[in-house]
Parts: structure tokens; C-alpha cells; sequence
């Protein structure tokens, strides 16, 4: 019985390795198809509005972020969900997803700033000229600081699913008993 529920426990750690490396797939994917929609990344810090009145800015840099975390976020819950923790019952899709998208929108908008101080040149954190550039291709600034910012913020979005996301949704659906009824 042991054995059996670590090999479980094993099984669905390796696939939601999986789901998460697709995820960084998705999220990149998106990220290139939207800055190449806006002209390439070297357009990334376009203004697209101004903050209320305050001296910042919303840049095309930060809607990249967002939608990119969105979908993948999206991509990865409907994984999770129907292959890394497939189980015969379960609560409803929203009921499930809510708190998994909770959780990532914190790290979402952690992962924002993390992003724009990544690419603003006033930033003490800023990746530089030298390796670093505006346009696109191996040495992008944007692609850089999207997947820079993807690896800080996996541990925050991690720790807080498993401590409190899925732990919650396991507390409240019971696991289906092995006794099958006639």
C-alpha cells in the first residue's frame, strides 16, 4: 500500500514537472507571437497608458506578461486537472480553478514588477547592454526577462498551490472509496 501511494505521489510530482515546462512553452509561445504582432520585442516598452496620473506607465512589456501568464495559467490548470491529478470525483471546473488562478495572479503580478525592473534602464536589476539588447533573437532583453521572471516567481506560485490550492481541493473532495457498489 505504501509503495503503491509514493509511486502516485511520484508519478504526479514527474507530470506536473511536465505541465509546468509546457506551461513555460505556452507562456513563451504567446509572448513571441504578441511582440511580433507589435512589431518585435524592441517595441516591448511601448507606453500603452499612463497610471492615473502618476509618473509610471502601463508598457506592452507588462501586457505580454499578463496575457502570457494567463493562458498558460489557463493551459496548465486544464493539464493538472485532467492528467496530473485525474481523479473519479471532483469538484466543478470554476470551483477548482479559482483558487489555483488565485494563487497564480499573485505570483502574476509579483512577476510584473519583477519583469519591468528587469527592462527598465533605471532599474538597479536592469539586464544591461552588452549580452542584452531591444531586439529580438538569443540576446532579447523581453525574452530574457520574461523567462528570468517565469523562474523566480515558479517557487512562490509552487509552494502556495501545494500548501493551500490543492491541498484545499483534496480536503474538500473526499478521495472515492475501493469498494465498488452493485
Amino acid at each position: 500500500m505504501f509503495s503503491r501511494l509514493r509511486r502516485r505521489h511520484l508519478l504526479e510530482f514527474l507530470k506536473f514537472g511536465v505541465v509546468g515546462g509546457s506551461g513555460v512553452l505556452v507562456n513563451m509561445i504567446v509572448a513571441i507571437i504578441m511582440n511580433k504582432a507589435n512589431g518585435g520585442a524592441e517595441n516591448s516598452q511601448e507606453i500603452l497608458f499612463n497610471l492615473l496620473g502618476t509618473p509610471w506607465n502601463f508598457r506592452f512589456t507588462s501586457l505580454v506578461w499578463l496575457v502570457s501568464f494567463i493562458v498558460a495559467n489557463i493551459a496548465n490548470f486544464q493539464l493538472n486537472r485532467s492528467w496530473t491529478f485525474k481523479r473519479d470525483r471532483r469538484r466543478g471546473w470554476w470551483a477548482e480553478f479559482l483558487p489555483f488562478f488565485s494563487i497564480g495572479a499573485i505570483a502574476a503580478f509579483v512577476g510584473m514588477f519583477i519583469k519591468i525592473a528587469l527592462t527598465n534602464p533605471t532599474s538597479p536589476v536592469f539586464l544591461s547592454s552588452g549580452f542584452f539588447h531591444g531586439q529580438t533573437g538569443l540576446h532579447s532583453r523581453e525574452y530574457w526577462s520574461q523567462i528570468i521572471t517565469i523562474i523566480v516567481t515558479m517557487p512562490i506560485n509552487f509552494l502556495v498551490n501545494k500548501l493551500w490550492t490543492f491541498r484545499a481541493v483534496r480536503a474538500s473532495t473526499p478521495e472515492p472509496s475501493n469498494v465498488n457498489s452493485v
